[in-house]
């Protein structure tokens, strides 16, 4: 990678229009006064960065769960599953992770699965980093059905600046581990809620990188323990 590639990330297409915006409102604001303009144009950078959509080395190997965000883990705990899913009443471990503007806001499946349902839910725009955003934040759910039958679920959920969440799947669609399924608008978080029995492998304050991160592994314990008899 050279240093050009370090800096320059490429920048996924929903940018487009919001950094053709902001280039516009700082070209008005260097006409008004120069030193306008120039924080014109940091925003402009800003507004391109937090488009970016880099590439990620996602990691092979059986049963590996990936963080479906950037960010930081703010909450571990057990949780009931978003009820428009249908997915019961039983709480599950929720792993959430917080996303703040200067992160990457792609999101990508943090499994091989198919999309057995997808439900989007209005809401209100707490700041994502409270517990509460889960249960009354504007969101976007997926059921994702894993080839043994189980299901993992993961809820984008819309922040105190992000009005917008845009899926690029649909319903029944299959997905690859690592691959985009959609983006978050100016700071969100992503709630992963893993399949019972599955323990995580991180920890609260621990930063995390989209597609890259494994967040849990399926069948650890049974995989240690079959080990431990050989």
């Amino acid at each position: 990678m050279t240093m050009l590639e370090t800096f320059l990330k490429p920048m996924h297409r929903e940018g487009y229009k919001f950094v053709a915006i902001f280039a516009a409102i700082t070209l008005v604001l260097f006409w008004i006064w120069d030193p306008l303009g120039w924080l014109g144009v940091g925003a402009t950078v800003w507004c391109y960065y937090f488009f970016r959509d880099p590439k990620r080395s996602v990691p092979q190997g059986r049963g590996l769960i990936v963080s479906p965000a950037d960010g930081v883990v703010s909450l571990i705990e057990r949780a009931v599953p978003p009820p428009e899913l249908g997915a019961g009443n039983d709480a599950l471990t929720r792993v959430s992770v917080f996303m703040s503007v200067f992160n990457c806001h792609v999101n990508r499946a943090p499994i091989a699965a198919r999309i057995a349902k997808m439900a989007y839910r209005p809401g209100k725009f707490f700041n994502a980093s409270l517990d509460k955003a889960s249960e009354d934040n504007e969101r976007n759910s997926l059921l994702l059905e894993l080839p043994d039958g189980r299901h993992l679920i993961v809820v984008q959920i819309a922040g105190l600046v992000a009005r917008r969440i845009v899926p690029f799947v649909s319903e029944g669609q299959s997905l690859r581990t690592g691959e985009r399924f959609g983006l978050i608008r100016f700071g969100s978080r992503l709630d992963v809620y893993l399949p019972d029995g599955v323990e995580p492998l991180v920890a609260v304050g621990q930063t995390m990188v989209g597609g890259e991160t494994v967040l849990a592994e399926l069948d650890r314990d049974m995989l240690r323990r079959a080990a431990s008899r050989e």
